[in-house]
């Protein structure tokens, strides 16, 4: 009943709330956003039977974090997407405050949903379960109810499960925070989905010679690149640096080896996915094609929320551009999907001294941008992007208090991709060597204004919107 009732509410927040949304000056023209509400995590990003799947946390009922459902998306092409029936309402008693994060895997030729049910109790305490769905001939998915309760030893903050398939068994890396406040990743081992056994803690706080890590680990996401394995997880709890940790919260990642057998994952150093200032939760899949693909949400948990200037019409966040995840000699990198060239229309090309650059618009846009020294770009009034020789800066206005700030990457600049959006820039460094993500608000038909005395070589497209239906 209490998912019915929900659901009503939903439908009359939308039929109210999207004449606004629609006139809203900051929509993205081709990246995912809510249709009302709040968007956050991206869950279940799965291939199946030539179509991309791709379900997100969803409040359609207000810009707040409540009434978590999981909404879904499906495409052919990672450019034109349709929505589906919602996939996840809460209301049961193992959900009962929210449907939270997961994933999506293929068993029985069936789309299974591994998700987090969120409890809290009238005296502010909370419990978790690791919950599974299952789709159904009409395009939705049913209820399977909880696999696994909280493990002894954890607090109820124990969320995220991605699950994935290695030789006969069944694998499912969960987040956790501890009785001593500690962020941990578990791994656990089913034959069938249903039957989970805990292999141990595989990374997080004061494992792996790390030292204090954070007190909650979320979203861990675990995959085979080039015969290395990669741990996604976003550390909560990291102390800001001079030029790192400078988001409320981290999304990053480590490379290593797992032994599946004895449950150990050898690891390096962690180094943050995203340098901008709006990137958590990401979610990988593995296409049929065999390419490792990355959605991210352009969002930050408790940072600034309440003052986006998209509250006024209804909605709030949306999702990255999908990428590409490869490794070269050793590094990480992360480029735009091959697909969303698609995207491109008219074309055009300069190059000359950097003050004499022409003023493009930018509101929905490509830049490929080949600097021979310092420069600085404009974008559209609202956001500048500083190369110097060593460091590359992005500045912005905060959106709470108007005073400005920024976020940073050193090396050596050979070429920067940039996909503007409307409210949205992703910038590429170095054909994907490391990315700066960020939303930003600038007045109506934005320009890119480029100062300097180096030599630029540009590339500009505009890009077409893409079908949301």
């Amino acid at each position: 009943m209490e998912e019915l009732n929900l659901m009503k509410q939903a439908v009359q927040a939308l039929m109210r709330d999207i004449p606004k949304v629609l006139r809203a000056p900051h929509r993205p023209a081709w990246h995912l956003a809510p249709s009302v509400g709040l968007l956050n995590d991206p869950n279940g990003f799965i291939q199946h039977n030539g179509a991309f799947h791709l379900f997100y946390q969803w409040n359609p009922l207000g810009c707040d974090h409540r009434n978590k459902c999981w909404g879904h998306w499906q495409s052919t092409d990672l450019v034109n997407w349709q929505h589906q029936p919602v996939a996840l309402v809460p209301g049961a008693c193992y959900d009962s405050h929210g449907c939270y994060s997961g994933s999506a895997v293929v068993a029985d030729g069936k789309i299974m949903l591994a998700y987090t049910g969120n409890v809290k109790y009238p005296d502010g305490s909370r419990t978790a379960y690791q919950c599974l769905a299952q789709e159904n001939a009409q395009g939705g998915y049913d209820k399977l109810g909880p696999v696994l309760p909280l493990p002894p030893g954890y607090s109820g903050h124990v969320r995220d499960p991605k699950v994935w398939r290695h030789q006969d068994d069944w694998y499912m890396v969960l987040g956790a925070r501890d009785l001593q406040d500690r962020g941990k990743v578990l791994l656990l081992r089913s034959a069938d989905l249903r039957n989970w056994q805990l292999l141990g803690e595989i990374a997080g706080s004061q494992l792996n010679g790390i030292g204090d890590f954070g007190y909650m680990w979320e979203c861990p996401d675990l995959f085979t690149l080039d015969g290395v394995e990669i741990l996604i997880c976003c550390p909560q709890g990291l102390a800001a640096q001079a030029e790192q940790y400078l988001n409320v919260y981290q999304a990053g990642y480590f490379t290593g080896k797992l032994d599946y057998r004895q449950a150990r994952f050898e690891h390096g150093a962690f180094h943050e996915l995203d340098l901008g200032f709006e990137f958590y939760a990401p979610q990988t899949t593995q296409a049929e094609d065999g390419r490792r693909l990355l959605v991210g949400w352009m969002g930050v948990p408790e940072q600034d929320e309440d003052y986006h200037p998209t509250l006024q019409y209804g909605w709030i966040h949306i999702l990255t551009c999908p990428r590409e995840l490869s490794l070269h000699q050793g590094k990480f990198y992360q480029q735009p999907a091959r697909e969303l060239q698609q995207l491109r229309g008219e074309n055009r090309q300069w190059q000359g001294i950097a003050d004499e650059a022409p003023c493009w618009p930018v509101g929905s846009a490509e830049l490929l941008l080949t600097p021979e020294g310092a420069f600085s770009a404009d974008f559209g009034g609202a956001m500048t992007l500083l190369w110097d020789g060593a460091l590359l800066r992005l500045t912005r206005n905060n959106l709470r208090n108007g005073q400005p700030e920024h976020r940073y990457w050193r090396g050596n600049l050979s070429q920067l991709q940039i996909l503007f959006d409307r409210s949205s820039v992703e910038i590429f460094i170095n054909h994907g060597e490391a990315v700066m993500s960020a939303r930003y608000f600038p007045g109506p038909q934005p320009q890119l204004h480029l100062s300097g005395k180096t030599q630029l070589t540009l590339e500009h497209w505009s890009l077409t919107p893409c079908m949301l239906e």
